[in-house]
């Protein structure tokens, strides 16, 4: 039966590759006999606009975004409430959400495959996931960043060179000369402690950074989030630890701690001093304070 779908894209995604990657994805749809409409805009927030007044207004039986994690986030934000699925061509830098959700990376055909099959199906397949409601009235369906991690993203966003995963690496090696712990009052579940810490993430699902799996045994539909807290150790040390966030492997390390929970509150002790940023899937969320409620199954994921 055919399907009325609305395509949303970020022509900056991809190396600039993302529009070119909607078109031939809209080509596949229109060619299958869906009803396909683009959403395009200016800016992200334009687009989130535009997206939410069109999902409210027409009622697709889908939306499909065309970009990396942070058109993931558009969309999360512009249909968390809807119950509209989510279909996602990953083409992006790091594409982590669609990672975590074991879609094709780097293989749009791929993706545009599964999409189709999806949409085939009688009654149309699709997952439900958790997102994240946040105290600053966003939602994210990832990881949220409050220390180190953020001031790196923070970085690679205005780095225009390399492209890719490296930027996130380079980032990282950057901020190393600039690394501070701060002292952290994060509640866990009514369950509240002072820390002081270099890195505080929250993650509903794995990886960030194109693959950096901060919280590995994070998942996106178990109800819970994964609070990782790595407190202050020298930089060398760091230096040798960072290499096994891409397998996970730095959970074993003495530094570092997960914890789980339904809701967190992160905020620091000492007012006094500029308070750590704050990043979701990407998006600069501005400081601290910020109280995070996952809500499960909120999100139906398209395939």
């Amino acid at each position: 039966m055919a399907k009325r779908l609305l395509i949303a894209v970020n022509p900056a995604a991809g190396s600039g590759r993302a529009p070119a990657l909607a078109e031939a994805a809209e080509r596949r749809f229109t060619d299958a006999g869906h009803a396909v409409q683009r959403v395009q805009e200016r800016d992200a927030a334009a687009l989130e606009r535009t997206l939410r007044a069109r999902v409210t207004r027409d009622r697709p039986d889908a939306v499909v975004v065309v970009g990396g994690d942070g058109m993931v986030s558009i969309a999360v934000n512009a249909i968390a409430r809807s119950g509209v699925p989510l279909g996602i061509v990953p083409a992006g830098t790091g594409n982590d959400v669609a990672r975590c959700l074991g879609l094709p990376v780097d293989e749009a055909e791929a993706a545009v495959t599964r999409l189709l099959d999806a949409l085939a199906a009688e009654p149309v397949r699709v997952r439900s996931v958790d997102a994240v409601r946040t105290s600053t009235g966003r939602w994210f369906a990832g990881m949220l960043s409050a220390g180190f991690d953020a001031a790196v993203n923070e970085r690679a966003n205005r780095m225009r060179r390399p492209r890719g995963r490296s930027r996130y690496v380079i980032a990282v090696l950057l901020e190393l000369a600039r690394l501070t712990p701060h002292r952290y009052r994060v509640t866990i579940d009514r369950d509240a402690r002072q820390v002081d810490a270099v890195l505080v993430t929250v993650g509903n699902t794995a990886s960030i950074g194109g693959g950096m799996r901060l919280t590995p045994d994070a998942r996106p539909d178990d109800g819970l989030l994964d609070v990782l807290v790595a407190t202050p150790l020298p930089r060398r040390h760091l230096v040798r630890l960072l290499p096994k966030v891409f397998s996970g492997a730095h959970v074993s390390d003495e530094h570092v701690s997960i914890v789980r929970g339904k809701v967190i509150t992160i905020d620091v002790a000492d007012r006094r001093a500029p308070a750590p940023v704050v990043y979701a899937d990407g998006e600069r969320m501005g400081e601290l304070p910020v109280t995070l409620e996952v809500v499960p199954g909120i999100l139906r994921i398209l395939g």
